[in-house]
């Protein structure tokens, strides 16, 4: 020690009780945490060793073909028309506004409502409160409940709103949890859930106005789980229209013509069955028709190669059996020319919908 480390021990004299406290108390921290460390590791260790096991124990294709079939199913990743604000409407098509509903937590879905043409005049410059007002105002309602892939503003989608619209309906355009701009990731039973939420809110809002679940393709499997779950609830939907419906979705996506290709293809059909069961995928329509009784108008197009008409007779034919009220359920084939998405167009369509409606609501 030199002459200078002298001084400054001796100005600063010896260390008193405090120093000497806080010493001890640093040794005693490092001491706890060598003597925990070893635990760490091995609680890391086991975290690790857990998450290995879990994967090497299932298939690569057991981690595959999940996710994938939610994408062939929902295809909700395809996101078209791409670049369009869906929280303006009116860029897409007149009096319509746009509104999200909370269903659960973490899921908001958003909604396009479209007043029917009659009300264009009266719907300019208007707000969210009076577009929910006018859903008592005696014209009847539509819960429009889409197929996969794309979004609310899809242009086939717009032009059966707009048909509608121009018939006097107030049209309700959902995009399911996953879909457009609404959050969540689609299952089926949350289809279902915002489908039942969505119908309960407009009922709640409706008066004595009508309110029918319209579903089309993946949508008419959402429209019969929800009606089914209302049945069951005490009060039934007032309608439902199921446009190229399928029996179900194993039956359905075995068919696809995206996936017909494999269906050759060793040990495919089974790994694709096991696939759905485990996502829980079924959208049984053939079952959900059997435990319904609200008026049933089924539409199909000859020439649908998406989902085959024999798929949409055969419901029918499940349904009619099914039901204590036979004029109850009806099937209109529609004739060459409107394929999967554009039944629309037919100049029947309208009027077809609007015949059987006023029926079974007079």
């Amino acid at each position: 020690m030199d002459a200078q480390d002298c001084q400054a021990a001796a100005t600063l004299g010896p260390p008193g009780p405090a120093a000497h406290g806080c010493v001890a108390a640093w040794w005693d921290m490092v001491d706890r945490n060598l003597r925990s460390f070893p635990h760490s590791c091995s609680t890391l260790g086991r975290k690790i060793a857990a998450l290995c096991d879990s994967f090497t124990s299932k298939s690569l294709k057991e981690h595959i073909f999940p996710p994938l079939i939610d994408m062939l199913i929902y295809f909700n990743f395809f996101k078209a028309p791409f670049l369009v604000d869906l929280k303006k409407p009116e860029l897409k098509i007149p009096h319509t506004v746009n509104f999200y509903l909370r269903v659960e937590p973490g899921v908001m879905l958003g909604i396009w409502h479209t007043v029917p043409s009659c009300r264009e005049e009266d719907a300019k410059g208007k707000d969210r409160c009076w577009y929910e007002a006018a859903l008592c105002d005696g014209n009847p309602i539509i819960v429009y409940l889409h197929g996969s892939a794309e979004h609310r503003a899809a242009s086939h989608r717009l032009k059966l709103v707009k048909v509608l619209s121009d018939g006097g309906f107030h049209v309700l355009s959902v995009d399911y949890r996953g879909f457009g701009d609404s959050t969540g990731k689609p299952t089926e039973e949350g289809l279902t859930t915002d489908a039942i939420r969505v119908y309960e809110w407009t009922k709640a809002r409706s008066g004595i106005t009508p309110v029918c679940l319209w579903g089309h393709s993946l949508g008419t499997g959402v429209a019969t789980n929800a009606a089914k779950v209302l049945e069951e609830k005490g009060c039934p939907a007032d309608a439902i229209v199921l446009e190229a419906p399928f029996t179900n979705m194993w039956v359905a996506s075995i068919n696809y013509p995206l996936l017909k290709i494999y269906r050759n293809v060793p040990g495919f059909l089974r790994t694709f069955m096991d696939a759905l069961r485990k996502d829980k995928i079924v959208f049984p329509n053939d079952e959900n028709v059997k435990f319904l009784s609200s008026p049933l108008l089924i539409l199909h197009g000859e020439d649908d190669r998406t989902v085959p008409l024999e798929y949409g007779k055969k419901l029918y034919e499940i349904a009619h059996n099914a039901y204590r009220n036979k004029e109850r359920v009806k099937m209109v084939i529609f004739p060459p020319g409107f394929q999967h998405n554009l039944l629309c167009k037919s100049p029947t369509l309208l009027i077809t919908v609007r015949d059987f409606l006023s029926k079974q609501w007079s």
